[in-house]
């Protein structure tokens, strides 16, 4: 999926369903739209983030066809029904540049590819083995929440300049695709995230020591309902992601679910087993 297919996604839906608000919420490096989608009325108000990282771009489609389903559920929801529903956003492409470079939008030439280029390690295959954003910095590891442990722990590894993967930034939020992260969050009263990211088949839901409250109880019935392994993050990748911050500054209830196996960007034809997976987990109710 690049990001002209989620805009005329996006406007398909609009279409069919009025109800679906769609907001800006910011705009990537190269000044592609970042959207965000909502269903619903209810106070309660639960936030689905995807692609934070490049070459998943298949957890986009996870969570177009989710919003898409919902929106045809919800159309059928009396009002007295409705309105005890959660409010559900939805973020499906927080890093579009980066997507439209490993889906081969960008092309060959062009000023974007040649501004990746720049910062390209050839121990990384180009452009699939790319995670970051267009200038070079990963996404989730740009979040103030242990961003200093965590640009410690990638020096060690050897990640000390923009590239492909792990590169923290210059300093906490210095990407404006988490800037609209952040900024999106503190005006909304959210009382639960959930980021999609790839693979291993697995759930992560507490930061450092936090605990959020039903986090544990939660995450174990999205274990029953996927087949995923609820898991405790390795330290190089225990700090400065979006859910980390979002329990650190919030301590509610914040999700990583680590998609499907394989090596990434993941084979679409796993996408109907993928989704098959994370379903349950999507349609949680989380009042």
């Amino acid at each position: 999926m690049t990001h002209a297919v989620l805009i005329s996604r996006i406007k398909k839906l609009k279409k069919r369903r009025p109800f679906v608000q769609v907001e800006t919420i910011g705009h990537s490096v190269l000044r592609k739209p970042i959207y965000a989608l909502s269903v619903g009325e209810g106070a309660a108000q639960i936030m689905y983030n995807a692609a934070h990282h490049a070459n998943e771009y298949i957890t986009s489609m996870l969570l177009m066809r989710f919003a898409e389903e919902y929106a045809d559920y919800y159309a059928g929801l009396s009002g007295l029904t409705a309105g005890k529903t959660p409010t559900r956003w939805f973020i499906p492409m927080v890093n579009p540049d980066g997507v439209d470079l490993v889906t081969g939008a960008v092309k060959p030439g062009s000023r974007e590819y040649a501004c990746a280029l720049s910062v390209y390690r050839e121990k990384e295959p180009f452009p699939t083995g790319w995670k970051a954003n267009i200038r070079g910095v990963d996404l989730n590891s740009n979040y103030p929440a242990g961003w200093e442990t965590a640009r410690r722990i990638k020096y060690e590894r050897g990640y000390t300049a923009p590239g492909p993967r792990e590169f923290v930034g210059t300093h906490p939020l210095s990407e404006p695709e988490t800037v609209a992260m952040v900024n999106f969050t503190q005006s909304h009263n959210l009382g639960a995230t959930v980021s999609l990211h790839t693979q291993g088949g697995e759930i992560y839901w507490r930061y450092a020591d936090r605990e959020p409250p039903f986090a544990r109880e939660t995450a174990k019935y999205f274990a029953l309902v996927s087949g995923y392994e609820c898991r405790d993050a390795q330290p190089e990748a225990s700090h400065a992601g979006y859910k980390d911050w979002f329990i650190k500054e919030y301590n509610r209830p914040g999700f990583t679910i680590e998609c499907g196996l394989g090596e990434n960007p993941l084979p679409v034809a796993q996408f109907d087993k993928i989704y098959r997976e994370t379903v349950g987990i999507l349609s949680y109710n989380f009042t």
